[in-house]
C-alpha cells in the first residue's frame, strides 16, 4: 500500500521596489487577473492574497505594495502591509528587475539578508536583457544576498514561473489548508470591483489624479444572470472631480465601459455598473478614512 502524501501549506510573500512586476507574477502563478497592473508606481496599495490549491498543497501567495519612503499616512499604512509580509512568511520572494541595486528601504533589505526562512531572488524582465548582462546581474546579487536562491524570470511571458513554483513546493512546510480549497483570494468581490475601476483611472489619468482616488463599491447585487454594481469614486478636490468626469461625462463613461468589460470577464456574468464621483477632502491623511478604506484596522 502506497504511503499517503503529507499536506503542505504556507505563505509565500512577494516583496520588492515599485514596478518590478510583483502583481504580474501573482496573476501568472494564480492563473487569474487578481491584482491590477499598470506601468505607474504604487498601483498596488493593499496586500492581496492569491491562493493556489491542490489535493496535497495550498500555496498562499501574497502581493504587497512596492517599497517606498512614505510621504503621508496612506503610504505609511501601505508599508505596514510590507512589514506584515515579513512577519508571517514561510518563503520570501524578493523581486528585482535588471539594473536594480537595492531596496528603497535599508531596514527591509537587512531583514532579507538575515532571514532564517528561504529567500528566492527573482530577476524579472530577463527578456529585455542579453545573457552577458544577466550573468553580471547574477554575480552582483550572489554577493549582495548570498542566502538567496536566484531565478531569472519573465512574469509577463510566464518564463521561469514553473521552475520557481516547483522550488516553492520543495521548500513549503507541512501543514493544513488555511483557506477553503475552492478559494482564490482573501479579498471580497467588492474589493475586486474597486481595484478594476482604479486600474482604469491609473491608465487614463496623469500626475496626482490617480493617487488622490479611492473607490468604494456601495452595492453589489448578484441576480443570477447578471450583477448590479454601484461604485463611488472618491477624490480629494472639486477640481479633480471635474477632471475624472470629463467633458459631458466622457471620462467617467470610458472608465465605466472598460471596467465593466474586465469585470464581465472576471465574474463570467453580465455586469450593470453605475459610477459616481464624490469629494472626500484629504482622505489620504485622515485615520478615520484610511480605516474606512481598509488601510488600517
Amino acid at each position: 500500500m502506497s504511503k499517503q502524501k503529507k499536506h503542505k501549506s504556507g505563505f509565500v510573500n512577494i516583496i520588492g521596489n515599485p514596478n518590478v512586476g510583483k502583481s504580474t507574477f501573482l496573476n501568472a502563478v494564480v492563473g487569474e487577473e487578481l491584482a491590477i497592473t499598470t506601468p505607474k508606481a504604487q498601483t498596488t496599495r493593499h496586500r492581496i492574497l492569491g491562493i493556489v490549491n491542490s489535493d496535497d498543497y495550498q500555496v498562499v501567495f501574497s502581493d504587497t505594495p512596492g517599497i517606498i519612503k512614505p510621504a503621508y499616512e496612506m503610504q505609511e499604512a501601505m508599508m505596514d502591509f510590507v512589514k506584515e509580509s515579513f512577519e508571517d512568511a514561510d518563503i520570501l520572494l524578493y523581486m528585482i528587475e535588471a539594473g536594480e541595486k537595492e531596496l528603497k528601504n535599508e531596514k527591509f533589505f537587512l531583514k532579507l539578508k538575515n532571514a532564517t526562512i528561504p529567500v528566492f531572488l527573482l530577476i524579472n524582465k530577463v527578456d529585455k536583457i542579453n545573457q552577458e548582462k544577466l550573468e553580471k546581474i547574477i554575480e552582483y546579487w550572489r554577493e549582495k544576498l548570498p542566502n538567496a536562491k536566484l531565478f531569472p524570470i519573465s512574469a509577463l511571458h510566464k518564463f521561469g514561473i514553473e521552475q520557481v513554483f516547483n522550488e516553492i513546493l520543495e521548500n513549503l512546510p507541512e501543514g493544513p489548508a488555511y483557506f477553503e480549497k475552492d478559494q482564490l483570494t482573501d479579498k471580497t468581490e467588492r474589493f475586486i470591483v474597486n481595484e478594476k475601476i482604479r486600474e482604469k483611472i491609473l491608465k487614463h489619468y496623469k500626475k496626482e489624479i490617480p493617487y488622490s482616488v479611492e473607490v468604494d463599491t456601495e452595492d453589489f447585487k448578484d441576480e443570477g444572470n447578471r450583477i448590479k454594481i454601484r461604485s463611488i469614486i472618491y477624490v480629494e478636490r472639486d477640481s479633480q472631480k471635474g477632471i475624472i468626469i470629463g467633458h459631458k461625462g466622457s471620462g467617467l463613461k470610458t472608465i465605466g465601459s472598460e471596467a465593466r468589460k474586465d469585470l464581465e470577464k472576471f465574474f463570467g456574468k453580465k455586469i450593470y455598473l453605475e459610477l459616481y464621483v464624490k469629494v472626500n477632502k484629504d482622505w489620504r491623511k485622515k485615520d478615520a478614512q484610511l480605516r474606512r478604506f481598509g488601510y488600517k484596522n
